[in-house]
């Protein structure tokens, strides 16, 4: 079991903002330092850890646990195939693999709180055998090529500064015919449900926290960052880029969430 006390630190050349000539980047709707974005993400994770479980469904109305269900069928779990789960923070997707029957997982998160509630959890619901812990950046991430049979990333890319880096990572650490899924907050594609769910977003779940977590800012920023993800479709031409093929995405609710697939050929 790996020291999550730990965490692996990348070289400052290892990844790289989304726009290459920028020395900003978003944090929500605010532009920050590219240098300071990890730090305020890990400092909103620090803030919620222990309430992340039950915000995931205050934030969700409970729908998240379907979405994770149908994302972990897609992952197809196998005892031949291994997993990498990133920004895997309290667990659900690696223990959803080692439920239905995958091989050896890894749940990673760069944030060290999270993935000791992850870890807690797994020990609570004896899921430790064939789950290891490592507290990684996503867009460094201390494992070689060729070595893994699944990558997923569930409501965590969105977090990341280089999201494209975060691809290419997750691409070199593919075997061949291995495949990287994201589940993650996407754009809405009912246009008459988008004001009930800016004024979902905006208006409660910042109060909600405030209320269950004592964290409003957290919140906000958690709601405004689902605004500033890439579309589906711009997702799914970084995913290419990345050199990903076979690329595809389906919707979940009404595009309030998506799937998005690609596979190392």
């Amino acid at each position: 079991m790996t020291d999550i006390s730990q965490p692996y630190h990348p070289s400052p050349s290892a990844g790289r903002p989304d726009d290459r000539h920028a020395d900003t980047t978003d944090f929500g709707f605010r532009d920050v330092p590219l240098r300071e974005k990890k730090s305020l993400v890990r400092n909103v994770f620090d803030s919620v850890a222990s309430k992340y479980d039950i915000m995931n469904d205050v934030m969700s109305l409970g729908i998240h646990r379907a979405w994770k269900k149908i994302f972990v069928n897609e992952l197809a779990p196998h005892p031949d195939l291994s997993l990498l789960d990133l920004a895997g923070g309290t667990g659900d997707i690696s223990f959803g693999w080692l439920r239905g029957g995958g091989g050896p997982a890894i749940l990673s998160d760069i944030n060290v709180s999270m993935l000791t509630v992850g870890r807690n959890r797994a020990l609570e619901r004896g899921l430790v055998s064939g789950l290891n812990f490592l507290a990684v950046d996503a867009e460094a991430i201390p494992l070689a090529n060729n070595s893994v049979d699944r990558v997923s990333i569930a409501f965590g890319l969105r977090n990341c500064t280089d999201k494209l880096q975060v691809l290419r990572e997750a691409h070199r650490i593919l075997r061949p015919g291995g495949r990287f899924l994201c589940l993650e907050f996407s754009r809405v594609q009912v246009a008459a449900f988008a004001p009930v769910y800016d004024a979902w977003s905006f208006h409660v779940l910042p109060r909600m926290g405030a209320a269950i977590a004592g964290d409003r800012e957290s919140y906000q920023y958690l709601a405004e960052s689902i605004r500033m993800f890439p579309d589906q479709e711009t997702l799914a031409d970084m995913m290419r880029e990345a050199g990903l093929e076979r690329v595809s995405y389906q919707n979940l609710s009404g595009g309030i969430a998506a799937i998005h697939s690609g596979w190392k050929i």
